[in-house]
């Protein structure tokens, strides 16, 4: 399928999907995404079928490097939450794919972050908390991502008031969910990254897209 290309590289008249899936560079997606505002933005990834996910996380394998400012911006207040709209690739009806991760810089900590799961399973299977760190100080994280969703971790603090109440995640059904996994990220655009699963130390063949909302 052509596409008009402008000067910046990107793509118009062009779907995400069928982008990544004409072969279109990490740079043409990124351009692309960053042209649109957000709900378009959104509404482009909502869109993408299962069967691109890997394909754009293997095309993300040589992005600039993510750092924990870019999921919680240095201008955004700490315990402030940011939110990262998610759209999954598990074989399960559209609106179950649907969910949230808000975010928050703990302060005085800004070496990591903190948040949770906002899920139309949220009720039955738990808020799914989890810390936001940097990967390079585990070796065999290399290559994965810079920043990596721990879900060995937890918050061992106060978090804000509207959030539901921290739990483990080896306690109730969130443990088949959550216990024991962590999510490596890389970046697609200024707002728009991509994440695979790993169960302890193995992938899992589920990956999401995550969107920011700028506060």
């Amino acid at each position: 399928m052509d596409h008009a290309q402008t000067s910046s590289g990107a793509m118009t008249g062009a779907d995400l999907t069928q982008m990544v899936l004409a072969g279109a560079t990490l740079a043409q997606v990124a351009a692309f995404l960053d042209a649109l505002d957000h709900e378009t933005r959104l509404a482009q990834v909502r869109r993408t079928p299962r069967k691109l996910q890997p394909k754009l996380w293997a095309l993300a394998a040589d992005a600039a490097p993510l750092t924990l400012e870019y999921f919680v911006p240095a201008s955004v207040p700490d315990d402030t939450p940011v939110v990262h709209h998610g759209w999954n690739s598990l074989p399960i009806p559209a609106f179950g794919r649907r969910f949230q991760k808000p975010m928050a810089r703990h302060r005085g900590r800004p070496d990591r972050l903190y948040g949770y799961n906002v899920s139309p399973f949220g009720p039955l299977i738990g808020p799914g908390y989890f810390l936001h760190t940097g990967t390079a100080h585990e070796p065999s994280w290399t290559g994965r991502g810079a920043t990596v969703v721990d879900y060995f971790q937890v918050p061992d603090h106060d978090v804000p008031a509207a959030w539901p109440k921290v739990v483990p995640n080896s306690r109730g059904l969130q443990m088949f969910v959550y216990d024991k996994t962590r999510d490596f990220m890389r970046r697609v655009s200024r707002h728009v990254t991509i994440g695979a699963a790993y169960k302890t130390q193995e992938p899992m063949g589920a990956y999401f897209m995550l969107v920011r909302e700028d506060r």
